[in-house]
Order: C-alpha cells, then sequence, then structure tokens
C-alpha cells in the first residue's frame, strides 16, 4: 500500500509537470499569463509581433526539476526575472556603446535611390523609426533608468491551481477506483 502510494505521488508530480510545462510555453503563444495579457511593445520594432519571442531563448529556457515531493519551474535566462518581475534597469556604459551600434546598424540598411537618396518604401519607413528608436536610448544617460513591464509567464494562478487540483483529484480517483477492483 505504501509503494502504491508513493508510484501514485511520482506519476501525479510527473502529470502536473507535463501539464504546467506545456501552459508555461503557451503563454509564449497567448502573449499573456493565461488570461492576463501583457502590455504591448513601444518600440517600432517587428510592429505587431509576438511580444518576448526575438531569439525565442527566453521561451526555451523555462525548465523544471522535480524531488520526490515537489516540483519547481525556473527560467535560466538571464532576463527572465526582469521580464517575469518588471523592473527597472540602470542604463551602462556597455548598454549605451550596444544602442549606439544598433542605431548605426539601421541607418547604414536604409534602402538608397541610385543618386544616393533614401527611398521611401515600407522597409526603409521602419528602419528610421527603429534607427529613432535606437538613437533615444543611446542618447539617455549613464545610470538613467528604462521600465521594463511586468510580462509574466511563470508561477501561480488560478489557473495553475486548477490544473493542479484538477491532476491531483484524476490520479487519486483512479488509484482508489483501481483499489476498489483489487479488493472486489
Amino acid at each position: 500500500m505504501k509503494d502504491d502510494l508513493h508510484k501514485v505521488v511520482a506519476r501525479i508530480l510527473k502529470d502536473i509537470r507535463v501539464d504546467l510545462t506545456d501552459e508555461f510555453d503557451r503563454n509564449f503563444e497567448r502573449q499573456g499569463f493565461f488570461s492576463q495579457k501583457w502590455a504591448r511593445r513601444k518600440s517600432p520594432m517587428r510592429p505587431g509581433g509576438s511580444i518576448l519571442i526575438d531569439t525565442g531563448g527566453l521561451r526555451r529556457s523555462v525548465q523544471s526539476r522535480s524531488t520526490d515531493s515537489s516540483i519547481t519551474f525556473y527560467s535560466s535566462h538571464p532576463a527572465a526575472a526582469i521580464h517575469n518581475e518588471g523592473g527597472e534597469i540602470k542604463v551602462t556604459r556597455k548598454m549605451k556603446a550596444y544602442f549606439w551600434h544598433r542605431y548605426y546598424e539601421a541607418v547604414g540598411s536604409f534602402g538608397r535611390k541610385k543618386n544616393g537618396e533614401r527611398r521611401q518604401d515600407k522597409r526603409t519607413v521602419q528602419l528610421s523609426t527603429e534607427a529613432e528608436f535606437w538613437k533615444l536610448l543611446a542618447l539617455m544617460k549613464v545610470g538613467g533608468s528604462i521600465k521594463i513591464p511586468k510580462r509574466q509567464f511563470l508561477g501561480t494562478a488560478p489557473e495553475v491551481e486548477k490544473t493542479v487540483t484538477e491532476i491531483i483529484e484524476e490520479n487519486l480517483t483512479e488509484y482508489f477506483n483501481h483499489l476498489d477492483i483489487k479488493q472486489k
């Protein structure tokens, strides 16, 4: 009986791990934490594009580890905490250099006519707004702050608790039904 209970707990933890891993991954598709939508982008890059999925690194970094009695979900991505909880980051010299790099990269990508003037096609217009965005960031003072909105993708929520409760009830019902059949 004790051995059976250990198997049931192990199955419950495995089911919770699988289901919640899928749900936390779906947060990136939903662009929100379950029913709570994330704040929209303010940058002109990829207008209308997905939030927090530029490279997919943050999404792929969500992992879990389990013990005999618990499961922990975490992300190894360096920017995971600031995106999940929100907050402010201080501008450093290194960041300013990166912002200037991105500005010059955007400016160099402008489409040009044969006479050297900028084309007014959709891509060039978007690049000019992108260049302005990077220039604005590059002109910030060292020590200035950039506000990162909370875009939670991991943590507890009523949906998480509901999923966990359903899995526990389902596994316990299955165990007790199986136990009743054995005893008859």
